[in-house]
């Protein structure tokens, strides 16, 4: 990457650090002193977040449209404003109306403001040479959790849950609008055209229908959305499940961050001379893998699922935004990168209480649904067929810089 580029890496990257680390990681540590100030059940602040998760899910698409349009720099910039107005909302909420509120201020931010828009933002800056920069932003911002729980945590300690809020509210603006307005600007295009004329445009002249294409990896987007999104609410009950030491849980646990840089720094490095379909696939492949180890073998192999969980989970962040970029060309990216991940954002807000019950249920063998559902997403994949060439074409939307 040229130094430009560089520099566009580590300023969206942090900024979607702190977009990540003050929305999707917050209840994680608030959500239990948030619910008994408010004299609700911890569910449901939980419920309110997963609202903001569902109107996320259909902001996404008009959010991508307006990136196509107008570059990332306006809408990211609006954003951080409308992540300070939730993240406020919420530091004054006083019962479950007005938490509900906060939170859905809150996912509009979020539609708008994460990683499907910063994607957008870079394949508007830099076309089909945005597989590099969108893999460096990930890897920056896969810290989000090791920096968002301790930090949650030191503020709800030093100035109670509101004051953590508030404190984020404040980062929003004295930090994430500034780096936001860091970006370049992109010339603004014409309004796009209806997504049936534009992927005419995209580079693949195969016979595979596109509708069917999206479709394939619109199911596979959503399985490992609501594969990451369990393992994260619930991995440590499933280690329990398996027979883990109470001592060694969090430990473990605490393996999958490490384990999903490791694998975009793979996909950096080693993966990145391959199509992303052939990456995608060997993700995928990992989660059902190491299912499967720990339902047969139990704890003693514990550590070496979290490691193949995490680093597919890495791996497969990426190919969110190289695999339509591949498969389809810049043209309509943005959109139809929203529309695609919509069924995702609704797989992710269902997913920790439907696995949940699949845990209650089943225990340990709970893995073999999370490991068939992995396989099918690898099946999808092996569906799509990648572009004879990989050759792209000339590029509207790149940016001279």
């Amino acid at each position: 990457m040229s130094s430009p580029a560089l520099r566009v890496v580590a300023t969206l990257g942090s900024a979607q650090t702190l977009a990540w680390a003050s929305t999707y990681y917050l209840p994680a540590m608030l959500a239990r002193p948030m619910a008994a100030e408010l004299g609700v059940a911890e569910p449901t602040v939980f419920a309110a977040f997963s609202l903001a998760l569902v109107v996320s899910a259909f902001i996404g698409p008009q959010a991508g449209r307006q990136i196509d349009r107008w570059g990332g720099r306006p809408v990211l910039m609006a954003t951080s404003v409308g992540f300070a107005l939730g993240l406020a909302m919420l530091a004054v909420a006083s019962g479950p109306w007005s938490l509900f509120a906060a939170w859905l201020v809150m996912g509009l931010a979020m539609g708008s403001g994460l990683y499907e828009a910063a994607f957008a933002s870079l394949v508007r800056l830099y076309g089909h040479d945005a597989r590099n920069p969108i893999t460096g932003i990930t890897l920056i911002a896969g810290f989000a959790s090791t920096v968002g729980w301790p930090l949650s945590a030191a503020l709800e300690q030093a100035w109670g849950w509101r004051g953590a809020c508030a404190a984020w509210a404040v980062l929003h603006l004295a930090v994430g609008l500034p780096l936001n307005a860091l970006l370049p600007r992109a010339a603004a295009l014409p309004a796009p055209k209806p997504m049936a004329a534009s992927s005419g445009a995209a580079p693949e002249p195969s016979a595979e229908p596109p509708l069917r294409t999206a479709a394939l990896l619109a199911w596979v987007f959503a399985v490992t959305w609501f594969i990451s999104t369990a393992m994260a609410a619930h991995l440590p009950h499933l280690l329990d499940a398996v027979g883990t030491a109470p001592g060694a849980v969090i430990a473990i646990g605490a393996l999958v961050g490490p384990a999903q840089v490791a694998g975009r720094l793979l996909e950096f490095g080693l993966l990145r001379r391959l199509h992303p379909l052939r990456s995608a696939r060997f993700a995928a492949a990992l989660h059902p893998l190491g299912a499967v180890l720990l339902a047969l073998a139990g704890a003693p192999v514990a550590a070496a699922f979290a490691l193949l969980h995490g680093a597919g989970n890495g791996i497969l962040t990426i190919a969110k935004g190289t695999l339509p970029l591949a498969l389809f060309g810049t043209t309509g990216y943005g959109h139809r990168q929203g529309l695609m991940m919509l069924p995702a954002r609704l797989a992710q807000a269902l997913s920790p209480w439907l696995f949940g019950l699949l845990l209650a249920q089943l225990g340990a063998a709970a893995l073999w649904c999370s490991a068939a559902l992995a396989l099918s997403a690898f099946a999808a994949l092996a569906l799509i067929h990648a572009p004879p060439s990989e050759t792209p074409l000339e590029d509207p939307h790149r940016h001279p810089g």
